[in-house]
């Protein structure tokens, strides 16, 4: 069986086709290619059809990341096909979660920097509230806040990797 994965931030061309990327390769390096299905989405659709932001694609480029990336608009009804859905910043834990069509939907989003806090599976919802888990949005500054931005999703991937790996465990091939 599949377990799902998608990363949501605002536009979808920076931060979450970043974690995307960066969580596909940590998944293949780990032998789980074929059990997990990741994607990403914006919690707006104002980017939908383009291509990641140019930064984006030039610093996982430089970090031997591929990014074959298409915007698009994260949809209620995608829940049901998800395991996770993993918010970038604490507005878009919120908004998925008054977007979510059900309790158990609203509880498959989780903060992504909160996996770097504690034990993995060790969070309770409650807990992924506040800015100080947020991966700021670099769109508005520099090239140093793409960097920046990949060092703290990549911290956070390693860490995911272990929360989805024990999901697996218990689920059939």
């Amino acid at each position: 069986m599949t377990y799902r994965v998608c990363f949501v931030c605002t536009g979808n061309i920076c931060r979450s086709p970043m974690a995307e990327y960066v969580f596909r390769a940590r998944v293949a390096e780990a032998g789980l290619k074929d059990r997990v299905e990741i994607d990403s989405a914006g919690t707006g659709g104002w980017h939908e059809g383009e291509a990641a932001d140019p930064r984006t694609a030039a610093v996982l480029d430089g970090h031997g990341y591929d990014c074959d990336h298409v915007a698009r608009q994260f949809q209620p009804s995608w829940f049901a096909r998800r395991d996770l859905v993993i918010a970038l910043d604490a507005g878009h834990l919120r908004a998925l979660r008054r977007l979510a069509p059900t309790e158990e939907d609203a509880r498959k989003v989780r903060l992504l920097r909160a996996y770097t806090r504690r034990s993995p599976g060790a969070l309770t919802p409650d807990e992924f509230l506040g800015d100080d888990l947020d991966v700021p949005d670099p769109y508005y500054g520099g090239p140093e806040g793409f960097e920046e931005c990949l060092e703290m999703v990549e911290e956070a991937s390693a860490a995911l990797l272990a929360v989805v790996r024990e999901h697996l465990e218990g689920r059939a091939a």
